[in-house]
């Protein structure tokens, strides 16, 4: 705690006065772009790897960047109807990353044992590992082939959502997959005329559409 006190007055006597305008801006209300999905996993800092600015992010963070199907209440549905009826965004990015450890737990739900609401909350990702276990031969990372499965299941899953679905609909929304790399810093993204992930920077923006996962 005493280094986030730290932390707290050094935002607030070194680096507030450079941003100051943009938070006298802000504090009169948010226009962010994007709504961002991701794991609440400590290593990822989206400002920081997406060099974003405050207000540019709309956020919903939890274990396994997981969306849960229309019905299921809580959180996260509220936040996204929020975030396209009310705030009008347009861009949703569902992002995973490597060495995530609740995609981990769903290789090994005996590692779960004494982690009951953690099972019960992956198992919004459980079909994830159905098309994993699908795939004939098993792949050469599974945890790698969950990780960027789950991404591509949360994204179907976002469609359930009356107002995902309205928006598509209308032509009004994109949809993009990704997975953040830890140990480089890269990102692969998903490709629908591949099928696949691929490294960004080997990305044509013309392989991209909007509701890039059918």
């Amino acid at each position: 705690m005493k280094s986030l006190i730290e932390g707290i007055e050094f935002f607030q006597h070194k680096v507030f006065p450079e941003y100051e305008p943009i938070f006298r801006r802000l504090a009169k209300g948010q226009n962010p772009e994007v709504l961002l999905i991701t794991c609440s996993d400590s290593r990822i800092d989206p400002n920081l790897v997406m060099q974003t600015h405050p207000g540019e992010l709309f956020q919903i963070r939890n274990a396994g960047n997981i969306v849960p199907v229309w019905g299921a209440g809580g959180g996260e549905t509220a936040t996204i109807e929020y975030a396209l009826r009310v705030l009008g965004i347009r861009n949703i990015l569902v992002c995973g990353h490597t060495d995530c450890g609740a995609m981990r737990a769903l290789l090994d739900p005996s590692s779960l044992t004494a982690l009951p609401a953690v099972k019960d909350w992956i198992e919004a990702a459980a079909e994830a590992r159905k098309v994993l276990d699908g795939i004939s031969g098993p792949p050469d990372d599974p945890l790698a082939a969950l990780i960027e499965e789950n991404v591509l299941v949360q994204i179907q899953n976002l469609k359930t959502h009356p107002v995902v679905a309205e928006a598509l609909a209308e032509g009004e929304l994109y949809i993009q997959g990704a997975v953040y790399e830890i140990e480089s810093g890269d990102f692969r993204i998903y490709c629908p005329k591949r099928r696949a992930f691929a490294p960004l920077a080997e990305v044509d923006v013309n392989e991209l559409r909007p509701d890039s996962v059918s």
